[in-house]
């Protein structure tokens, strides 16, 4: 069945990054700016990030910024995108976020992944003893569950709040591994087609052809994360995106920054290695005027069929992301 850009919900995921010449406040001061424009603007979710040791990402507290970006909205649903399960107790997770829901009844999401969300060494520094505590994420993922269950009243170790629940739990995935995770346990599926878009159209077909109905979910459900700058011309967008592409080359070279300024030209700033590199990560990526992007979206949704849409927008001028988030909205009125 065809799907319609105007039926299809869109959302965003915030990586707080940090601009040149800011702070991490500054990044949490523009974060909810954005969520309180979002929220008017139609998007259905707000969702931060677990990331560490990353100069440009403010995220790591992800917990303690859903809770800030919750506090300062009214409607909008916010949450991770994603936990990095195996950084953490299952338990505390449990009651992380039991007390977000309990503070912001309804509006909570709990969406999880496996990887660390740093390099190894860092990961080292999180997990200690639990540094292989990647292989018991499917055991974790039950163990969750199992703590915001009400069944789980009878237990010697319960999570107060959290108990009882009704958080929906996500599967983030960036390869096929998750996909088969969230398809056996019937959840939801986030895919991270704004940085590794090589396994998405495989991943999303193993999830929609192994799913199995849960009490959680009947039908399959995929979102996929893209990368959008969107402004009032392309010509002014292709422009904004050079941001967008230093950043990738700084995670293809090692070199990671700041999130630089906008430049004339690309070519002075990287190799064709690094460009190559850099365009291969960022193949679902939509760059131009409100028209130009409405043609490749509706072309990637005929392509791919996926239930929701979220953005994230790596623009330097604070006032060039909000109005390319404006943009994106049109485009699905």
């Amino acid at each position: 069945m065809k799907k319609l850009l105007n039926s299809t919900p869109y959302s965003v995921l915030d990586l707080a990054t940090v601009i040149e010449g800011t702070t991490p406040a500054d990044t949490f001061r523009n974060s909810l700016e954005l969520a309180r424009h979002v929220e008017q603007w139609g998007y259905n979710r707000y969702w931060l990030a677990e990331h560490h040791n990353m100069i440009s990402v403010a995220s790591s507290a992800t917990s303690v910024v859903i809770g800030h970006i919750a506090g300062g909205t009214k409607t909008i649903r916010v949450g991770s995108g994603g936990i990095m399960l195996p950084n953490h107790s299952p338990l505390v997770i449990a009651e992380q976020f039991g007390t977000l829901a309990s503070l912001f009844p309804g509006r909570i999401d709990l969406g999880l992944g496996r990887a660390p969300g740093t390099d190894q060494v860092t990961a080292m520094a999180i997990r200690g003893e639990r540094f292989s505590g990647a292989n018991d994420f499917p055991k974790d993922v039950l163990k969750l569950q199992a703590y915001l269950s009400a069944d789980n009243k009878n237990s010697n170790v319960r999570a107060i709040p959290g108990e009882g629940l009704d958080i929906p739990i996500w599967i983030l995935g960036s390869s096929t591994d998750s996909a088969h995770l969230a398809a056996a346990f019937g959840l939801p599926y986030a895919f991270a087609s704004h940085f590794a878009p090589a396994q998405f159209l495989t991943a999303i077909d193993i999830y929609r052809k192994n799913f199995k109905p849960s009490a959680h979910l009947s039908e399959p459900y995929v979102l996929a994360c893209v990368n959008v700058v969107a402004a009032d011309t392309d010509a002014e967008a292709h422009k904004l995106a050079t941001s967008l592409y230093q950043l990738f080359r700084g995670i293809v070279t090692g070199k990671r920054q700041l999130l630089q300024p906008p430049v004339d030209n690309m070519d002075d700033i990287w190799d064709v290695y690094e460009e190559a590199q850099a365009n291969q990560m960022l193949a679902c990526t939509f760059i131009g005027s409100k028209e130009t992007i409405k043609q490749d979206l509706e072309q990637f949704l005929d392509q791919t069929g996926v239930d929701e849409i979220m953005a994230t927008s790596h623009i330097f001028d604070h006032q060039a992301r909000l109005h390319s988030y404006e943009l994106f909205a049109e485009v699905f009125k």
